[in-house]
């Protein structure tokens, strides 16, 4: 990953007097993210004094499990009156209303949420993480630290990111899969905290929201409104109704003055569900996920109609309204079994720009199966003698055999070097090491020869390519709809932004 970020922890070294202060009534991530960065203090020979406040104690089962087993040095201090050179605020911004306000010298703040308060200059906020654990752990990484000898730490790291993504349901950014990877964990003590997560008040909780659904017919589609709970509740709401006959779509939600929290399960090849988070929270929250398992969040103050006495009343209604606008909203087009429509597209040449081009078969043997991470995404691929692997102008990758590789580009005398935010990786979809994949990439060229045929859309769409028939590309008004002119099934998406960088216009056979 490229360090593109304002903070590192070797800033924060040259303080002696160093308090670490998570967000009232913490949850795994925010304890997660308080031990690990202690533990970064105390290998750098620092003592620092991680405590949280508020007038709750620690008292739900799975927390007092992760904090007792996995020795976790936390402190609750309701009275803290010590005033330390450096404050640092994990999974929270300080002056939020959910942590109380500890008196610093200097103030710094690590964290994944939204920006709602002015950051002080000592400030790493990355708001598309799914959790303030994952920021933490590549924050050390990149100070070289190795933390694979550490099993207490690992677990709680994991579990940090487990717990604020639903079990990882709304995993987005490769990163948090990238720590997911990369970690050995206490798998006992995790399912002894997994086994404690629910109290017999949310059990209540999750039987009252089943009873009082909403249910579509045509879309097939169910919402579910619950009480105020943990997250996790939400995913075990959903997960269950999902299993109810003629039920392929569900969204649960509850409501606080704060934030409103929901849940997206999906169980068709049609409807991803962290695409429709994302539809429900835009310009108005976050929202991430897998393809069947998803969730995010939305603020109330974002809210076209933000009355906080007809709050429910509002959330409700707009749920709902974006549930079934996500239906009305897309064309879908399965490459595999049409060829495209020719009628009204122009032909287009590829513009000569340099990109990269692996054989997959240099890294792994034929008939294996792997997952292309980017930061799109993962995509899986079955290697074959002739399949490439293309690597695009700003990371994307995508699948070609060698066939249509040889006959669109031509393979340059210097290798392929180039850096994105995120670089694309590689490993076998049954487990191993996952590699880099632009060590293993050739500079390639267009050859000039190789022409499509496109035009842009005027609506949304959803592309099931040839490649994958078990996944689509969304495209939106103003992308591409493209097809190979060799080939009228190999339909697939380009985007409006890298269209003109990309192609120029041909003149027709």
């Amino acid at each position: 990953m490229m360090s593109k970020h304002t903070l590192t922890l070797s800033e924060l070294l040259k303080y002696d007097d160093i308090v670490i202060q998570c967000h009232d009534n913490p949850d795994a991530d925010a304890l997660a993210s308080g031990f690990a960065l202690r533990w970064f203090f105390e290998k750098k020979g620092k003592e620092a004094r991680f405590i949280y406040r508020g007038s709750k104690k620690i008292r739900k089962s799975n927390l007092v499990i992760m904090v007792n087993e996995l020795e976790i040095p936390v402190c609750y201090e309701p009275n803290y009156s010590h005033k330390p050179e450096l404050l640092i605020t994990v999974d929270s911004q300080y002056g939020q209303r959910n942590i109380t306000m500890t008196p610093a010298e200097t103030i710094a703040v690590i964290d994944h949420h939204q920006v709602t308060e002015k950051l002080p200059a000592l400030s790493e906020v990355r708001s598309n993480m799914g959790s303030c654990a994952t920021i933490i752990w590549d924050m050390i990484r990149e100070e070289g630290l190795d933390i694979s000898q550490e099993p207490n730490l690992q677990t709680a790291l994991y579990y940090g990111l487990y717990s604020d993504t639903n079990r990882f349901a709304e995993l987005s950014n490769p990163l948090d899969r990238d720590m997911v990877e990369s970690l050995r964990i206490r798998e006992s003590v995790v399912k002894l905290m997994n086994n404690s997560n629910i109290s017999m008040a949310e059990l209540e909780i999750t039987g009252r929201a089943i009873i009082g659904y909403d249910y579509f017919d045509s879309d097939k589609c169910m919402i579910l409104q619950a009480e105020p709970c943990d997250p996790n509740i939400l995913g075990v709401i959903s997960d269950f109704s999902l299993e109810t006959e003629n039920v392929d779509v569900c969204v649960a939600y509850y409501v606080t003055p704060e934030e409103v929290k929901f849940s997206v399960r999906s169980c068709v090849r049609e409807v991803h569900a962290n695409e429709l988070a994302g539809f429900i929270a835009e310009n108005i929250g976050g929202g991430g996920g897998h393809m069947y398992k998803a969730g995010g969040v939305i603020h109330p103050e974002k809210l076209p109609e933000h009355d906080p006495d007809d709050l429910k009343k509002n959330v409700s209604s707009l749920i709902k309204e974006r549930l079934l606008a996500y239906y009305d909203r897309y064309e879908i087009i399965y490459a595999s079994t049409q060829e495209a429509d020719i009628t009204g597209m122009r032909r287009y040449g590829k513009i000569p720009v340099e990109m990269g081009c692996v054989r997959l078969t240099d890294m792994y043997p034929v008939g294996s199966l792997v997952d292309v991470r980017t930061m799109e995404g993962d995509i899986q691929v079955k290697i074959e003698e002739d399949t490439y692997l293309m690597i695009g102008i700003e990371g994307e990758v995508y699948p070609i055999d060698r066939k249509k590789m040889e006959r669109s580009y031509r393979f340059l005398d210097h290798p392929y070097t180039h850096e994105f935010e995120y670089e694309p990786s590689i490993k076998l979809t049954l487990g191993g090491e996952r590699k880099a994949v632009i060590p293993y990439a050739k500079a390639v060229i267009s050859t000039g020869q190789s022409y499509i045929y496109a035009r842009p859309v005027d609506k949304y769409i959803k592309v099931f390519t040839k490649w994958d028939e078990e996944n689509y590309y969304s495209g939106e008004p103003g992308d591409y709809l493209a097809v190979r002119e060799e080939d009228l099934t190999d339909i697939y998406r380009i985007r409006k932004d890298l269209f003109p960088r990309l192609y120029k216009e041909e003149p027709l056979n």
